[in-house]
C-alpha cells in the first residue's frame, strides 16, 4: 500500500505546527506565571511597580524559564515524532526520522509498543462497492429533466425515492437506498413535514428557502429553494422540486466567512477600546464639561454596538456550522436582564428614547444560558430603540404562559407590513425601507431565533404599520425540564425544537 507523496509533507507540516504551538503555549504560560508573581509582589507592597530591578528580574526569569522549556521540548515531542515516523513508514514514504522498532524494550515498558503495533498491523479495508442506482427510463420527460439545473425527486407512499434527475442532491447508502443530502439545520425537515401531513392532510404543499447540502456531500456547499407537493397514497406521493440558488446564496455565505474572520480579528481591539472608554468615563467623570459627557457616552454606546455586531457575526457563523450548543442553568429573567440594564438604558438615553422595564419578582425561574439570552434581549431592545421615534417609549415585560415564561419587547414606532414581518427571521433579510433608514447587518433576528430555539422556546413577531411592533420569546420554566437537563449534563440536546412554520394570523410570525 502506497499513499500520495503529499502524505509525508503533511506529516512534517503537522509536526512543525505542533512544535510551534507547544512553544507558544510554553511562552504564554510562563509569561502569565511570571507576571502574576510580579503583581502579587506589587499588591503586597513588597516591591514598587516602577522598580527597575523588579522588572529586569521578571524579564530574566521569563527568558530563563522559556529557554529551559525550549531545551526540554524535544523530550515532550519525542513520542509524536516516533508516531509520525511510523505512519510515514506504513505509507511507504521516506521520513527524516527512522521508523521506531516496536520490539524495543523501553517501548514495551511504557506501553508505547501497543500504539506502534496498531499502526504497523493496520490493513486498509477494501471499499464497499457503491450500489448501482436503478436505471432511469428513457422517456422524453426524464431526458428533459436531466438537462435542467433544478433537482426533481419523487417519493412513494413509503417515503422512498423512486425517481430523481441528475441535478438532485442525493446520496446512495450502503444498503442500496437513496437519500436527499440536505441539511435543514433548525428548519422543519422534509421527513418531519411528511410525518405531519400524513396524519392530517390529503394534499399539501410546503416551501423552504436557503437549504444547504449536507456536510461532506460535495467539495462546495450548494443551496436550494425547495417546494414539496404531497398527494396522499398517489404512486408518486411526494414530488420535491429543488431550485439551485448557490450562485446567489453562496456569495452571501462567502461574505459571511470573510466577515467572520475579520470580526474575529477585530474583537480584541474593540474590547480594548471599550475598556479604555470605561476607564476614561470613571477617571474624568468630574472633569468633563459642557457636551463632553454626552460625547463620551455616545462613544461608549457606539463601541458597545460595534462589539455586539461582531459577536452576532461570530455566533451566526458557529450556528450555521452546527456549533450552537448551550449550557442551561436555573436563572431568573430579571437577573439576566440586570447584567445589561445599564447598557440598555444608556443606549435609550443617548437616542432620546424611554426604556421601561416590568419584570415581576414572582416569575418562576427559567432554564437559560445567560449570555445567549442577554444577546436576545439586547438585540430586540436595540431594534425597538432604533425603530421608535424620538421621545418614544420601549417596554420590556414578562409573564408566565403555561410551562414557559414569555418575555416581550414592545415599541410604538413605525411598524411593519405583513410581507416584511413574514421574512424577519431569515438570515441577511432587511426590507428596502430599513436598509435606507437604519444601519444593520440583517442577522440579529436570525440569531435571536437560533438562540431561543436552542433553549426549546419560540420567538414571535407582531406588527402593524404605523402602530409599532411587539417581539416575544419564550423560555422553559426550569422545574418543567429539570430532569431532562440533569440527565443530559445541563445541555440542550433534548430541547432543540425541529418544528415551526408560518402562522396565517394577520401580521404575525412564529419561529
Amino acid at each position: 500500500m502506497r499513499h500520495a507523496p503529499g502524505c509525508v509533507k503533511n506529516l512534517r507540516y503537522f509536526r512543525e505546527y505542533y512544535r510551534r504551538r507547544l512553544l507558544r503555549v510554553y511562552a504564554i504560560t510562563q509569561g502569565i506565571t511570571v507576571l502574576a508573581a510580579a503583581l502579587i509582589l506589587i499588591a503586597n507592597g513588597m516591591a514598587p511597580w516602577n522598580n527597575f530591578i523588579l522588572w529586569m528580574a521578571i524579564v530574566m526569569t521569563f527568558a530563563l524559564g522559556f529557554g529551559v522549556m525550549v531545551i526540554t521540548s524535544p523530550l515532550v515531542t519525542e513520542p509524536l515524532d516516533e508516531l509520525l515516523a511510523a505512519l510515514a513508514h506504513k505509507a511507504g514514504e521516506p521520513f527524516d526520522t527512522p521508523p521506531p522498532n516496536p520490539n524495543a524494550k523501553h517501548y514495551e515498558e511504557t506501553g508505547f509498543k501497543a500504539a506502534l503495533r496498531a499502526i504497523y498491523d493496520y490493513q486498509r479495508p477494501e471499499p464497499t462497492p457503491r450500489p448501482t442506482p436503478p436505471p432511469a427510463t428513457n422517456s422524453p420527460l426524464t431526458e428533459a429533466l436531466n438537462h435542467t439545473s433544478c433537482g426533481v425527486v419523487v417519493l412513494d407512499p413509503s417515503k422512498r425515492i423512486i425517481s430523481a434527475n441528475k441535478a438532485a442532491p442525493i446520496i446512495h447508502t450502503a444498503d442500496g437506498t437513496t437519500q436527499l443530502a440536505l441539511d435543514f439545520l433548525n428548519e422543519l425537515s422534509l421527513q418531519d413535514w411528511l410525518r405531519q401531513v400524513d396524519e392530517s392532510a390529503i394534499s399539501a404543499e410546503h416551501q423552504w428557502q436557503r437549504i444547504a447540502t449536507s456536510p461532506g456531500f460535495a467539495k462546495k456547499t450548494r443551496y436550494y429553494d425547495i417546494v414539496a407537493s404531497y398527494q396522499k397514497q398517489a404512486p408518486g406521493e411526494t414530488v420535491v422540486i429543488l431550485i439551485d440558488r448557490s450562485q446567489q446564496y453562496g456569495l452571501e455565505e462567502d461574505d459571511l466567512n470573510f466577515i467572520a474572520f475579520a470580526a474575529h480579528e477585530l474583537r480584541g481591539p474593540i474590547t480594548v477600546i471599550r475598556g479604555y472608554l470605561d476607564v476614561l468615563a470613571q477617571e474624568f467623570a468630574d472633569r468633563l464639561r459642557g457636551d463632553e459627557p454626552e460625547l463620551l457616552q455616545r462613544l461608549i454606546v457606539s463601541a458597545s454596538r460595534l462589539s455586539s455586531y461582531i459577536n452576532n457575526i461570530l455566533n451566526v457563523s458557529r450556528f450555521d456550522r452546527h456549533h450552537l450548543r448551550v449550557h442551561l442553568v436555573e436563572d431568573k429573567v430579571a437577573h439576566i436582564y440586570a447584567s445589561i440594564a445599564d447598557d440598555m438604558q444608556l443606549r435609550a438615553h443617548s437616542q432620546h428614547r424611554s426604556l421601561q422595564v416590568q419584570l415581576p419578582d414572582d416569575l418562576p425561574t427559567v432554564a437559560a444560558d445567560r449570555g445567549s439570552i442577554q444577546e436576545v434581549m439586547s438585540n430586540l431592545i436595540d431594534n425597538a430603540i432604533k425603530y421608535s421615534p424620538e421621545g418614544g417609549q420601549v417596554l420590556l415585560s414578562a409573564d408566565t404562559k403555561g410551562d414557559f415564561v414569555e418575555v416581550t419587547v414592545t415599541d410604538h414606532g413605525v411598524g411593519m407590513p405583513a410581507n416584511v414581518v413574514n421574512n424577519l427571521f431569515r438570515k441577511f433579510y432587511r426590507s428596502h425601507r430599513s436598509r435606507e433608514a437604519v444601519a444593520g447587518t440583517g442577522i440579529g433576528l436570525y440569531l435571536c431565533k437560533a438562540f431561543v430555539e436552542s433553549h426549546g422556546g419560540t420567538i414571535t413577531a407582531r406588527s402593524r404599520e404605523g402602530q409599532g411592533s411587539e417581539f416575544s420569546f419564550t423560555l422553559p420554566i426550569y422545574a418543567t425540564i429539570q430532569d431532562k437537563l440533569q440527565a443530559d449534563g445541563q445541555l440542550n440536546n433534548q430541547l432543540i425544537r425541529q418544528s415551526g412554520g408560518w402562522i396565517n394570523n394577520h401580521t404575525m410570525y412564529r419561529g
